[in-house]
Parts: structure tokens; sequence; C-alpha cells
């Protein structure tokens, strides 16, 4: 008759690891179908807030349609070469978020600002890139984007009347600056210099602009007015491929590209995953005796236990549990209490005593160091063997 063996293998097999792993593929493959359907979907319209070609709640599309009615031509770029090439006496230049522009780019936007003479808005400049691009002037704290009277005799305001702005308040000591829109006491839109000859205009928040606060307020009144002033507007949307960002010897690695809140965020994760590997981490705490599901015989958990030493080639190991498990022998044979069997001056001092002919070298015997090689080690054992015989048999 034949008996047929079922395997003992504990490896995984395929179907194991597919029963495993199916579930957060599943997850993965989801999400990626999710990313995919969104890109898809907001590929068709959507090139991002404040693109004057976006019809999204957060385009300016509106806005632009509304210009080029009014027979302003309205040209979209994402690189400060053609910004600067287009700036002129009869162009307003609008720099969408001007914060994001690296410092060399912003002194060179800086000098044609200067030179052509003619409008730049910038929507919610903020410290790092007032001090180059509007000297004087200073941020001061973050507005809630809220309803607000002019309060100002600027001729584009007064005739809006009440308009959707807030963000970034600004503070100046110049004369030559008209401020509207107080949040607080605090303007939200500065208009720096003269009309004739180049002015700046800073404005918090470029909330006015969407396509969903447009129609509201004064909203569209406004905007029209400050963009509208010149026969053409070169609308500046800050990219991170522009070359000019890549050329900033102010760069100086990958990191830099990361903004600090995603930074904070995965230092953050990491703390959270750390805590969770500490709470759902198993306790060690003290040993426990544990009945064995089988009966080993001794002389099998000694064999497998030498077969560890060696393959670890651990000799000290090995010499000092012979040599401390012969002084656990020696010790009642010679009458010594447990707590001085490992006491040297106690132990071979009875083992002299009760041998005193004996020609062993007792200290390296019973404390000296470990053995050179393997065959060192078989002869420690055998000496030892041999000192415990001699102690039994006098």
């Amino acid at each position: 008759m034949t008996t047929t063996i079922g395997s003992t293998s504990v490896s995984p097999t395929a179907r194991h690891i597919w029963t495993r792993g199916r579930g957060p593929l599943l997850v993965l493959v989801i999400l990626l179908a999710a990313g995919i359907t969104i890109a898809a979907i907001r590929s068709g319209d959507h090139h991002g807030s404040l693109d004057p070609r976006s019809a999204d709640p957060y385009g300016s599309r509106a806005v632009a349609e509304l210009l080029r009615d009014r027979g302003v031509s309205v040209d979209t770029v994402t690189t400060l070469d053609r910004a600067t090439t287009a700036a002129g006496p009869d162009t307003t230049l609008l720099v969408a978020v001007p914060d994001l522009l690296t410092p060399r780019q912003q002194r060179s936007l800086r000098a044609a600002m200067t030179s052509s003479e003619g409008r730049t808005v910038l929507l919610g400049a903020g410290p790092a890139s007032l001090d180059t691009l509007a000297p004087g002037v200073r941020a001061k704290s973050m507005a809630p984007v809220s309803p607000a009277a002019p309060r100002c005799s600027l001729p584009a305001a007064r005739s809006a009347g009440t308009v959707d702005i807030g963000g970034v308040q600004y503070t100046t000591d110049s004369r030559d600056t008209e401020a509207c829109y107080p949040v607080d006491s605090t303007p939200t839109l500065l208009r720096i210099g003269s009309t004739n000859a180049g002015d700046t205009v800073l404005l918090g928040s470029p909330d006015l602009l969407y396509n969903n606060r447009l129609a509201k307020q004064g909203n569209a009144s406004l905007a029209l007015q400050l963009l509208g002033s010149r026969p053409h507007l070169v609308w500046y949307l800050p990219s991170l491929g522009d070359a000019s960002a890549a050329q900033d010897s102010g760069s100086s690695g990958f990191l830099d590209l990361i903004p600090s809140g995603w930074l904070w965020g995965t230092l953050q994760l990491l703390l959270a995953a750390v805590l969770a590997a500490a709470w759902r981490a198993r306790r060690l705490g003290p040993l426990v005796t544990e009945r064995l599901p089988v009966a080993i015989r001794a002389s099998e958990s000694t064999e497998g236990r030498a077969r560890l030493y060696r393959k670890a080639d651990a000799r000290d190991r090995a010499a000092t549990v012979l040599r401390a498990a012969a002084r656990d022998r020696l010790a009642p044979l010679l009458g010594l209490p447990p707590t001085r069997a490992h006491a040297p001056e106690h132990l071979i001092a009875a083992v002299s005593a009760r041998l005193p002919d004996t020609g062993a070298d007792l200290p390296t015997l019973l404390f000296g160091p470990a053995p050179a090689d393997d065959a060192a080690l078989i002869r420690l054992a055998d000496q030892l063997d041999a000192l415990e015989r001699e102690v039994r048999t006098s």
C-alpha cells in the first residue's frame, strides 16, 4: 500500500500571494483609474486658476472676453522673456502669481516695468516679491475676501464701488500712492506711480477676476478699468518650466521646488506612521514558561545548540557555557554555596584543597580565555570532564 505524504512546505504559494495582495492591488488600480479620469475630464477646457483661457469657476476667461469686446487684445504668456518683450507704454502687464518668480526673474521683470512706462498689475504679491517689484511697500497681514468699499479717490475704484477683495494688506510710506479698499484700516489695493508715466497696481487677492465672482458687486467694473486702460493686455502666468527660472543661481536643488507645506505634511505623516507602529507593535513583556508540544531529548537539544555555535564560529560562547556548567557541578561536590561557584578565589582554593597533587592549571582551565580553534575547545571539554571525575572520586 502506498501512502501519500502531504507537503509540509510553509513557503507562500502563488495563490496565497494573490489572495493577500489583491486588496491593495485593487485599491491602487482604482486610484490610478480615478487620476486618469480626472485628468482626462480636466484636460479639455481647464487650463488652471487665473488662466484667461479657462472657463472653470476659478479661471478668468469671462474678463478676457469682456476686454476683447472692448477692443483690448489679450495675450497669454508663460515665460518671462515673452512677458518683458511685450511690455511697453501701450501695454498692461498682469502678473498672476509674482511670488512664484525667482529673484533673478523678479529683477528682470522690475527692469522691464521701469522702462516700459506701461501699467503692471501684481496679483497677491507677498513678502517674497514686494522688495524687488514694489520697493517701499510692505505686506502687513492676510485678510479674508469679502465685499469692501473703495474709500479712496482712485477713479476706477470710485466708479466700481464695492468689490470682493481681501488677501494681502499693504502699507507704504510713499506719497505717490493711492490706497483703496481698506480692511481693518489697511488697504488691499495700491496704485503706485503716475498713469501717464507708468504705474503699478497691487491687488491683495485675485478673486474679483474669477469667473464665478466677476458678475458680483462691482468686480467686473474694477477689473475692466484696471486691465483695460491700455489697448494691449499681456497676461503672464509664471511657470516652473520657464527656462529663466532654471538659470537662477539661487536655486539649489529639487527640494527648493517643493512648497514648504508639503514638506511639513510629509514630516507629520512620517511622525504619525512612527506613532502608529509603536502603538501596534508587539509588547515584549517578561518571559513566560511554555510547555513544548513535543518532548525533545537532551542530547538532541545539546547537539542542536552545538551546531549553532559551530555555524556561528562562537568558540568563546561555547567555552563560557562549558566552564560555567562545570563550575556549577563542582561547587556542590566541594561544599561551596552557589553564590561562590563562580568566584575564582573560592572555587580554585576549594579544588586545590581537594586535589593538592593535580597537575591542571586551574585558573586557566576554569576561568581562562577562549580557545583559539576547535581542537583547543575539544581539549577544554575533555579537561573539564577529567577534573570533575577527579573531584568526584577523591
